[in-house]
């Protein structure tokens, strides 16, 4: 067996990924194809290519099923150059790598068969696979210790290395005794690749090609063959909607973990949810139940309080966001800006300093620096068919309960009555009020009780 730490280098070599995701997944009881269910935001497929590149995959082929162009869109979202082929018929996993002869054909270093529902594989692994067939290995399949190897199939190890890959319903009263199980997931020498899956045969009652045999097949070439053990979690599968949160929970862990780790202080990480390409800086502070979509980004020494939901968006060093608070995708906040309780802002800047503390919409807006948004104020950018912005200049004032209505700007050290309706450009250093004058009725109050208590009761 190969440890991980024991694997040498792979180098510069070329290689190819195969990436199995023909699947239909219906345990998952989903309109969705199973491999395009998301964890931490990316779908499985995604991960599954996002590892493999990172392990210096140089080339990818995914192997969909007939008329999945939503899958094969999503592969080439998830790695541009990846090529895609069509699976028609379901004769199993090695039919399924044959579907990629051509690539087969070409001539790479290695070769690594994945599976688009086993999100939770590393680049680490990955890497270490290519390293076991860079340093001399054949054949190479990743194996786990489980702690109930009841239904997978077994890895038979002899002394020169792995002897065969027996399925569960195969094995003998000892061979079930093994703990060392297949994850399915294999790695070949590049050279030999074609040769190996090609000699595979349907002999078996489900008259299937299975990728298993391939241990067989170079045995009897000559060839070696190895196991990578690899932790159970990792090489964990999806198929059904109770093993997808147990994934998104594994995956979680695994981003809290490195968040953590890389300076960033969770008070609650368990109620914290991240996205696969959430950034946090140093020092950061996240208090507990905030919610990170994808693309966020959150400079050293920024705080995210409680309850708050961020997505697509960049936080500066030292800003404060939340509680309560909605930072959509396009929002960019700048060094020590604060976004208070009850705040959404969408296609927003807000410059260094500035503050809009509570119960406010800013969208489609820019604020300068050291500006400040009174409690109730939304920028009234949409109406009904486009969208308009609202500038608001350097140490401006907002005063409560305004609306500014786009296109409109407000220059800078300019303030805002309360309550007013913002319809035209205000000067710099200038006072707009915009509201109906008050008017007082002396005694009316009482006469209006009176009014009410003679009128007959109902």
């Amino acid at each position: 067996m190969i440890a991980p730490s024991q694997a040498p280098a792979s180098g510069a070599r070329s290689c190819l990924a195969i990436v199995l995701a023909a699947g239909e997944g219906t345990r998952m009881k989903s309109d969705l194809p199973k491999v395009l269910h998301t964890i931490a935001g990316r779908s499985m497929l995604g991960h599954a290519i996002a590892a493999l590149v990172g392990a210096g995959a140089t080339d990818v082929v995914v192997v969909v099923g007939p008329d999945r162009d939503d899958v094969a869109r999503e592969a080439g979202a998830a790695f541009g150059k990846a090529r895609i082929v069509v699976q028609r018929e379901r004769l199993g996993t090695a039919h399924a790598v044959l579907a990629a002869r051509e690539a087969l054909m070409e001539g790479h270093d290695d070769v690594v068969v994945a599976f688009a529902d086993t999100p939770l594989m590393t680049t680490e692994t990955f890497t270490s696979m290519r390293a076991a067939i860079a340093g001399g290995t054949h054949v190479l399949a990743v194996g786990f210790e489980a702690a109930d190897p009841t239904g997978y199939g077994r890895l038979v190890m002899a002394d020169e290395g792995l002897a065969a890959i027996v399925e569960h319903k195969d094995a003998s009263e000892a061979e079930r005794r093994i703990r060392l199980c297949n994850a399915g997931l294999l790695a070949l020498s590049g050279p030999h690749a074609l040769d190996i899956i090609a000699r595979i045969v349907n002999d078996n009652a489900q008259r299937e090609y299975y990728l298993t045999d391939a241990v067989k097949i170079a045995r009897g070439l000559g060839l070696s063959a190895q196991v990578l053990v690899a932790p159970e979690d990792e090489v964990q599968g999806v198929n059904d909607r109770v093993q997808l949160a147990r994934a998104e929970a594994a995956m979680q862990k695994r981003l809290r973990d490195a968040a953590m780790r890389a300076g960033a202080t969770l008070l609650a990480p368990d109620t914290v949810y991240f996205s696969h390409d959430t950034k946090l800086g140093r020092d950061v502070t996240v208090e507990p139940n905030v919610f990170f979509g994808p693309g966020v980004i959150i400079e050293d020494q920024a705080v995210i309080h409680a309850c708050s939901h961020l997505e697509g968006a960049h936080v500066g060093r030292k800003a404060s966001v939340g509680p309560f608070a909605r930072l959509r995708p396009g929002v960019d906040l700048g060094e020590k800006a604060k976004v208070g309780n009850f705040v959404e802002i969408k296609a927003a800047s807000l410059g260094a300093g500035a503050k809009v503390s509570h119960l406010s919409y800013i969208g489609d807006a820019s604020v300068g620096a050291g500006a400040n948004i009174g409690a109730g104020t939304i920028t009234c950018n949409y109406d009904g068919f486009s969208k308009f912005r609202t500038i608001i200049g350097e140490g401006a004032f907002v005063g409560s309960n305004s609306s500014l209505v786009a296109p409109v700007s407000i220059a800078a050290g300019a303030y805002v009555g309360s309550g007013t309706v913002v319809t035209k450009d205000v000067a710099a250093d200038s006072l707009a009020v915009g509201r109906a004058r008050q008017v007082e009725i002396p005694g009316w109050a009482n006469q209006f009780r009176a009014r009410k208590k003679a009128l007959p009761k109902v």
